[in-house]
């Protein structure tokens, strides 16, 4: 059997958080959704049912709230924040499908939030 390829994902984590260009929205904070997919070469994993060769879907959590814990302005920023931190825990990921919604963006439109889409490679 050949593995052609391999995503772990994490769908949706809510994380309330204190991001925004406002002051206001630093002080008061929002409720920001983080969805991930993390190329990674699963197929050790897939022989040894072991989870010391994955990815522990509870360690990804932590390094994406730890990020997500420090404020900044831009979403921008937050979620190459995050990469970075995958990438430097987890060296053999490949890649990164990185999704970052505010929720409730204060913009004064009726909207279900405002989103972030990146897709980064580990070089």
């Amino acid at each position: 059997m050949t593995l052609q390829s391999s995503t772990i994902s994490i769908e949706r984590l809510r994380v309330h958080a204190f991001h925004g260009v406002m002051a206001q929205e630093r002080n008061v904070g929002d409720d920001f959704l983080v969805s991930l997919h993390i190329h990674y070469n699963i197929y050790k994993a897939m022989e040894s049912d072991n989870v010391a060769d994955t990815l522990d879907y509870g360690e990804l959590c932590q390094l994406v709230t730890a990020q997500m814990s420090t404020p900044s302005k831009l979403l921008e920023h937050v979620a190459g924040r995050i990469c970075k931190a995958i990438f430097a825990r987890f060296p053999q990921a490949t890649a990164i499908e990185l999704k970052l919604t505010k929720q409730n963006p204060p913009m004064g439109a009726d909207c279900q939030g405002a989103s972030i889409e990146i897709h980064v490679t580990n070089d």
